[in-house]
């Protein structure tokens, strides 16, 4: 292709020429029409779509069956031995055992009212605690400070002192669980109140809002996704605390059963009993987070590929 210097429109223009013959001609009286080369166009797709659809129950049901599998071969072949791990079907048996007696029952309903107890408690004394400490800078001043330094004591450490303040009945099962779950949720509502963006702060006081108003359509709804972090986490912590408190002194619960199983040397109901916390504590977790899905519908994150 050849270009002159000729001004536009004189005869010594040079066209561009096309070897194509359905090619149509630029013309100055409007644009140049589609060419059709009789190229096959395909979408661009991205490869997250290409990928063969797995329901996704079946891949999180896939590693626990794969670890029961292991588990099931290592007793059958006598590697792990019944005095030193049952194997899942003689667990599956004691299971069975403890919840025709109703045994696992009982123990079971006087653990969650522990927890729930100490749960209540504890998310009242941090959220209350992280709303004063977060909300105002004199009560930063005087609760921030003794709330650290009493969240490094180890709260298992305070038991004996649980047992001479309140007896050995339910009050110091509670109170450890309580202990257990007021700092994370302290820590994380604090975090998340003093994490609000100060510009939507800026924009609340500019539309007229009072304090109060700051504080409820403002401030809170930020602190929100903190507080639900916190939640998760503390509920972690009551199931631990809960292992702890009802090896003190106890004549029921999961942890009772589990220190009778201990005296006999019945790995299999330790087993069982262990089983029963943790999905204990996945149910107490679904719960949160559907509540979380419920109340921060208005918050887009990434849910993974």
């Amino acid at each position: 292709m050849s270009i002159s210097h000729a001004p536009p429109g004189s005869p010594e223009t040079d066209i561009p020429e096309t070897s194509h013959p359905d090619a149509a001609k630029p013309t100055a009286r409007g644009p140049v029409p589609d060419l059709d080369l009789g190229l096959d166009l395909e979408p661009i797709v991205p490869a997250s779509s290409r990928r063969t659809r797995v329901p996704r129950w079946l891949r999180r049901t896939t590693g626990p069956v794969l670890l029961l599998a292991l588990w099931q071969l290592l007793s059958s072949t006598s590697v792990l031995t019944a005095d030193v791990l049952a194997s899942p079907g003689r667990i599956a048996q004691v299971a069975g055992d403890l919840i025709s007696d109703g045994s696992l029952t009982s123990a079971m309903t006087t653990s969650l009212q522990r927890v729930a107890g100490g749960l209540l408690l504890g998310a009242l004394i941090g959220t209350g605690l992280a709303l004063v400490s977060g909300l105002f800078r004199i009560g930063e001043d005087i609760v921030d400070a003794p709330v650290q330094m009493l969240r490094t004591v180890p709260f298992v450490g305070l038991i004996p002192l649980f047992i001479i303040w309140f007896g050995i009945g339910e009050a110091p099962k509670i109170a450890i669980i309580t202990l257990g779950v007021t700092f994370p949720l302290y820590l994380n509502v604090y975090a998340g109140i003093r994490g609000v963006d100060s510009e939507l702060i800026e924009a609340g006081e500019s539309l007229g809002l009072s304090r109060w108003g700051l504080v409820r359509h403002v401030i809170l709804p930020g602190a929100l996704p903190g507080a639900m972090t916190g939640l998760r986490y503390s509920l972690g912590i009551s199931w631990l605390a809960l292992v702890f408190a009802e090896q003190v002194n106890a004549d029921s619960g999961i942890g009772f059963l589990m220190v009778q199983a201990r005296d006999f040397l019945r790995t299999d109901v330790i087993v069982v009993c262990l089983i029963v916390y943790a999905f204990l504590g996945l149910l107490a977790d679904f719960v949160v987070r559907s509540l979380e899905r419920l109340l921060l519908q208005w918050r887009p994150t990434f849910t993974g590929r």
